[in-house]
């Protein structure tokens, strides 16, 4: 598996990003969607990643700087016909790397409830994410779940 920054605009990743959003819609209203667009990612606050194993794309994830110490985890994302291969933890060990070389002492991330989202949370969870309010600019919502990891307290190798 390579994982580069990579062009959200980029047509496989493009069409990828579309499939999320498609997919946050179809589960939430629309005030409660807070994936980003194509057009979003590409804020200068923001780095995009693509997993790839030779030119298939397994998936993608991105990193916002909310401020010097606090980054927020955004569209992480596997296709659904490629899912269990392990892109996605390769992808949140490549944030959490970037989020420590950076400096930053937490790493948030909103997402969908367990009832949908099922997969996320043991992911995030089994890095040492632990449930916590709303962060940043969101509210409580009955379709976010929010989560937090204190890095200064986390492990890289766990």
């Amino acid at each position: 598996m390579r994982i580069e920054i990579d062009d959200p605009a980029r047509a496989d990743v493009y069409a990828l990003l579309e499939e999320h959003l498609r997919n946050m819609h179809e589960l939430s209203p629309p005030e409660s969607v807070h994936a980003l667009d194509v057009t979003s990612l590409k804020r200068p606050e923001i780095t995009f990643w693509s997993v790839r194993e030779g030119s298939v794309l397994l998936g993608c994830g991105a990193l916002k700087e909310l401020g010097p110490e606090h980054g927020e985890i955004k569209s992480m994302r596997t296709p659904s016909a490629l899912r269990g291969r392990g892109a996605g933890r390769a992808v949140l060990n490549h944030i959490l790397a970037e989020a420590r070389r950076r400096g930053y002492k937490r790493l948030s991330l909103e997402t969908g409830p367990a009832q949908t989202f099922q997969a996320a949370h043991h992911l995030y969870e089994s890095v040492g994410f632990q449930h916590c309010g709303p962060f940043g600019d969101y509210n409580l919502d009955p379709y976010s779940v929010f989560m937090t990891l204190e890095l200064e307290n986390h492990s890289p190798l766990a």
